[in-house]
């Protein structure tokens, strides 16, 4: 059970994790000794499983796409979908897997250089697989926001010329 100081930690490391020990004193009103043994402990505990960075990729110029790809599957007996998630999970290309409620059993994210090696993906090595029942694709077009960072704030917004008569 989490006391209201871990809560308060947590969130604050989820917002910016290069934060020093010291930083996150001053924050969360909680010493450094204290937060380091926390730290340590959520490591080992697998609670923290990975510090990351989340880049915009729309700066750079680099091939990136990024698809949603649901999928209705049929779960062997005594197995069920975390069987089928963990044989999915062993794929480079899938990012995420998650089990939905609704008309799909299981959703993926994926990433590719290009629409084309994602559909090569799904016909090479999804569809093939017998436990598959139905793919929908969806590309995303454009981040707006992730993980509560917007991309694209107001002032980017191409501004729309008025037309009079």
């Amino acid at each position: 059970m989490l006391t209201e100081e871990d809560r308060r930690l947590l969130h604050v490391l989820s917002q910016d994790c290069r934060l020093t020990p010291e930083e996150l004193s001053i924050q969360t009103g909680l010493t450094p000794d204290y937060i380091n043994k926390k730290i340590k402990q959520w490591e080992s505990d697998k609670v923290i499983v990975r510090y990351s960075t989340l880049i915009n990729y729309d700066q750079l110029e680099e091939d990136r796409v990024t698809a949603l790809i649901d999928l209705k599957v049929m779960p062997q007996r005594g197995q069920g979908y975390d069987k089928i998630a963990q044989r999915f999970q062993k794929f480079p290309e899938i990012k995420s897997v998650y089990l939905m409620s609704g008309d799909f059993d299981l959703c993926l994210i994926v990433e590719g250089k290009n629409m084309h090696d994602i559909a090569q993906f799904v016909s090479d090595k999804l569809s093939p697989l017998d436990l598959i029942e139905t793919t929908s694709t969806r590309f995303i077009l454009r981040r707006y926001k992730q993980d509560g960072v917007e991309f694209h704030g107001e002032e980017e917004r191409p501004q729309r010329l008025v037309i009079t008569p």
